[in-house]
């Protein structure tokens, strides 16, 4: 008796599962619709909240809107840059930077009128990084001097000294038949918690030469590649070979 009923009332559950299954009303396409949708809304929000943060306390990216550094750079170059430095990475001679106007250096720029969908738009990807709406704010030049040292130039064979070091500079744009990296002599200290920046196109960039100083406080962070356009892309050299046995000023 036990042998036979025992199958019987799996079969009676087995029925009832199904029935039960078949039961269950088929979800509908316009449901199947909406719950695409908000999966596509979650994502994107996502994405743009991790784009936010990695904008913000990461890498962001900005335009080059002038010749100063060439040929290192050159204008509308858009560069990304790491925002690690100088708070958890420090600053190296040679690193090139994007810091913000100290005070006088870019003059007053008068901002053409955008229309207000061109504006949202900017908005937006200003906030996930893909759009460098203050690049006009900032400046990119490369680091020369740290705190402490002495700069010099020019010695005799047109170079620039740090504490008594002569450089070899091959980043450096010089104009036809000239040999002094720089049009002006000078001789300064570099104050604690400042920088000494150059531009590249030493003859064409107003940098510490004319408008003295950086506060590493005024830096956003370190150009560390050229993201744009796509046959420009290039990793940004610090040529540290160049400032090998450099030493800090006594």
């Amino acid at each position: 008796m036990t042998e036979h009923t025992t199958p019987a009332a799996g079969g009676a559950s087995t029925a009832a599962s199904s029935a039960s299954a078949s039961a269950k009303p088929p979800v509908s396409r316009g449901r199947s619709v909406l719950l695409f949708l908000r999966d596509v809304v979650v994502i994107v929000a996502a994405a743009l909240v991790i784009s936010f943060l990695i904008k913000t306390f990461l890498i962001r990216s900005f335009y080059i809107p002038s010749e100063s550094m060439m040929d290192t750079l050159i204008k509308d170059d858009r560069i990304i840059v790491n925002q690690l430095v100088p708070d958890v990475i420090g600053i190296e001679r040679g690193d090139v930077v994007v810091f913000a106007d100290p005070g006088g250096w870019l003059p007053e720029v008068v901002e053409p009128p955008q229309s207000p969908l061109a504006a949202a738009s900017d908005w937006v990807l200003s906030l996930i990084g893909l759009s460098a709406s203050d690049s006009d704010e900032h400046l990119v030049k490369r680091v020369i001097g740290l705190p402490g040292d002495r700069i010099v130039c020019c010695n005799d064979l047109g170079q620039l000294s740090i504490n008594g070091i002569p450089l070899d500079e091959p980043y450096v744009l010089l104009p036809a038949g000239t040999i002094d990296v720089s049009g002006q002599d000078f001789q300064e200290d570099v104050p604690e918690g400042t920088l000494w920046v150059m531009g590249d196109n030493r003859y064409d960039s107003a940098d510490s030469r004319f408008n003295g100083v950086v506060p590493i406080d005024d830096v956003v962070g370190r150009a560390f590649v050229i993201s744009w356009p796509v046959d420009r892309w290039r990793w940004i050299d610090s040529y540290p070979l160049v400032f090998d046995g450099v030493e800090r000023a006594e």
